[in-house]
Order: C-alpha cells, then structure tokens, then sequence
C-alpha cells in the first residue's frame, strides 16, 4: 500500500513537471548573446566549436527533454483527435498491463486488457478531446475561481456521465441485457463517483492550473497509469 502510494505521488509530480509547457511551441528560447567571439560566452564558444551543434542553436531546446516529444506536440497540432484517442489507448492498456503482472495473482486476462485498451481509444481520448476543449472554453483562465469551477463540472456533471458510460461499455461488451447494465449502473454508479472525488480533484486542480488544453489528456492518463495500479492494490485486498 505504502509504494502504491509513493508511485501514484511520484506520477502526479513527473506528469505535472512534464507537461506544464507552452501549448503554442515545445521550443523555449534560453539566452541570446552576442554572435561575436570577443562577446560570445565560454558555454557558446564551446559548442559553435562541436560537430554535435553545428545544425542548430545550442540555446534552443527542441522537444525538450522527452524523446518523441517534439513530434508528439506536431501530432497534436495536426490530428488532435486521433493523438488524443492513441495517448488514451496506450494509457489504458499501460494501466491494466501494470496492474495485471505486478499487482494481479492470476494469469494475464488479454480479454480484459483489449476491452479496457479499447474503450480508452473510443471513448475517454475522444470526449476527453471534446470535453475539456468546451470547458476550457467556457471557463477561461487559470486563477482560483476558474479553477474551482473546473474541477466542480468535471467532478459533479462529467464524472457521472463518464461512470455511466464505462458500465455501460463493459456490460454491451460482456453481453449482458439492458435490464443488467442499469441494474450495475444503479448499484454502482455512486460508489464510482465517490472513489473519483477522492483523488481526481486534487489532480484537475493542477491540471486545471498548470497544464495546457491540449496536454490534459497525456498529463491525466499519465497518472491514470498509476491510479489504476493503485485501485487494483486495494481491490485485492
């Protein structure tokens, strides 16, 4: 319980420090100096002297420090919808997997990890995609007050809706009938909910905060992989 602990903390921190960037550029401009060798630094000197520099600025970091992270920024821009919808399909089935061979006692269920991988794909990257585009902006800004109304819709209007949407997936999926699938949405729903408002609003408050509209996905299932790791620690108990 312990480590599930410190890894879902340790995720909330990686994810907020990784993606807190510019939603317009993943280039940061660090220092401007003088191109003159009387005026240019010793740092500048010595890179303009580099075969690894001599394509490129030294003092422009480009994608950061993340590998694929340029490019992934690229796609966001250019198919949000569909780099919205993979990000959520890997999250999900990163999620399951982890849980499933660290934290799981039976054998690796792949029924399990293709209906939960798929309904990231479906459903959470495309409304995610959809859904926090419309609140960002109807609820512009990033102080207190912005913030707060946020996470309230979110937890109070759009948790529920996600909750019903998921039993439902799962029970279409297993084959169960309308009368089960409201029975299990009924019986369950409110427990979901109230698991969610344990540990998401802290989450929105600083994805609200400081992260960018179009990085909220990756930031959210970011720490979904370790959220699930989590739930399924307790669930095992």
């Amino acid at each position: 319980m312990k480590a599930a602990c410190i890894l879902f903390a340790s995720s909330l921190v990686v994810s907020t420090t990784a993606f807190a960037v510019n939603a317009h550029s993943s280039q940061i401009q660090m220092l401007q100096t003088t191109p003159g060798a009387a005026g240019a630094s010793p740092l500048r000197r010595a890179t303009q002297k580099s075969p690894l520099f001599k394509s490129r600025d030294p003092f422009i970091v480009r994608g950061g420090a993340v590998p694929g992270w340029a490019a992934y920024n690229e796609a966001l821009d250019e198919k949000p919808l569909l780099t919205k919808a993979l990000t959520s399909l890997v999250g999900w089935a990163a999620g399951d997997a982890l849980a499933q061979i660290f934290i799981g006692s039976a054998a690796f269920d792949l029924t399990r990890f293709l209906t939960l991988s798929f309904f990231g794909f479906i459903y959470h990257g495309p409304s995610g995609h959809y859904f926090y585009n419309w609140l960002d902006s109807k609820v512009q800004g990033t102080d207190a007050k912005a913030v707060f109304s946020k996470v309230a819709i979110d937890q109070i209007f759009w948790c529920p809706i996600f909750m019903t949407v998921f039993f439902t997936y799962l029970g279409l999926v297993a084959g169960d009938g309308p009368a089960t699938i409201v029975a299990k949405v009924k019986a369950d729903l409110f427990t979901a909910c109230q698991g969610s408002w344990k540990v998401w609003p802290i989450v929105h408050a600083i994805n609200f905060k400081f992260i960018s509209t179009k990085h909220r996905l990756v930031f959210i299932n970011g720490v979904q992989i370790a959220f699930n790791m989590f739930l399924s620690l307790i669930g095992s108990k």
